[in-house]
């Protein structure tokens, strides 16, 4: 597939390496420019490319940054892009850590459905559960009694398909999470977040989510 991704911090790295180690073609783009990701796209053969060009002839684009940084894309990133084109948003929000308060993800929005109205496009929640390392290293064949699963949520059965195949390629077991509304039972704070269960235990850790903020996960008032 030809893949762009935004974002080129620890899972955007991640993920970059380890599709280009598929075979996959893949742009990788970052608010700083093609310039700082030289090293980055000599390791891997990924192209570095400006923010804008990523979804350029792309059958799938990753978002990967900050929450708070949702707001400073390009707001015509996606306005050429086919209707086809699968979307995948990796982030989480973190109001005490780093992104500040967003109003409307504190009062109860899913945090993909916030990105999704932002960057007005639909999109699949997946990757946002799992340590950077976790995703480059601990990949298994298929079958393997220890192989980690990854939530995906999303509205799209055509899009999500897509994703539940590349995570399968990646070595990890895809679990369908339901809607893109259902997404904040894989949010921080929530039972399946930054754990390396097999799909029971996701299935498992998604029906025992509780939709309320924990105090930590809650912009301080």
């Amino acid at each position: 597939m030809k893949i762009g991704i935004i974002g080129a911090g620890h899972i955007g790295g991640a993920l970059t390496r380890r599709l280009r180690s598929l075979g996959h073609e893949v742009r990788v783009a970052n608010s700083r420019g093609p310039e700082s990701l030289q090293d980055l796209a000599k390791e891997t053969g990924a192209e570095a490319v400006e923010v804008r060009d990523a979804p350029k002839g792309a059958d799938l684009v990753i978002v990967t940054i900050p929450e708070k940084n949702i707001l400073n894309l390009p707001k015509d990133l996606f306005a050429n892009a086919p209707k086809d084109l699968v979307v995948v948003d990796t982030g989480n929000y973190y109001p005490r850590q780093r992104d500040g308060r967003i109003a409307e993800i504190e009062d109860g929005l899913p945090e993909s459905r916030w990105v999704e109205r932002r960057i007005r496009r639909p999109v699949i929640k997946a990757f946002n559960n799992i340590y950077a390392r976790h995703l480059l290293e601990n990949g298994q064949p298929k079958g393997s009694p220890s192989r980690i699963a990854l939530p995906v949520g999303g509205d799209d059965p055509k899009a999500k398909a897509v994703v539940m195949r590349l995570i399968d390629d990646l070595g990890f077991d895809p679990v369908d999470a339901g809607g893109l509304d259902e997404s904040w039972r894989q949010q921080p704070g929530t039972p399946v977040y930054t754990t390396d269960y097999n799909a029971e235990g996701v299935r498992e850790a998604l029906a025992a989510a509780h939709r309320e903020r924990t105090d930590n996960w809650k912009a301080k008032p």
